[in-house]
């Protein structure tokens, strides 16, 4: 696993003491942990920000965020975002689905 390092606020680091602490866990756990989930929750943001700008499709939102289609459809159903799928992004959708 390689390693990495990086300085800190007093604050932060006092953070990080405190949930080593209740999740009875060392530092480096911790901080693995919450960089792989402000990896994905970061992901999931540009895939929202772009997704309704229209700059992307549903498939590239599902690619950007790190997750399948059907969750992308999810999140963005959770958060209220308007579709960009087309008629005929929905009729190509149907015709795939028949053919399973």
């Amino acid at each position: 696993m390689p390693s990495i390092s990086a300085r800190i606020p007093d604050d932060d680091e006092e953070a990080l003491e405190e949930v080593a602490a209740l999740l009875d866990e060392d530092k480096s756990s911790v901080i693995r942990k919450a960089l792989r989930e402000g990896l994905s929750d970061l992901r999931i943001r540009v895939a929202v920000e772009r997704y309704q700008t229209g700059e992307i499709s549903t498939n590239e939102a599902a690619r950007v965020a790190g997750v399948s289609v059907a969750e992308w459809l999810e999140i963005a159903r959770e958060r209220n975002l308007t579709s960009q799928l087309s008629p005929d992004d929905l009729a190509a959708d149907a015709d795939r689905a028949r053919e399973l």
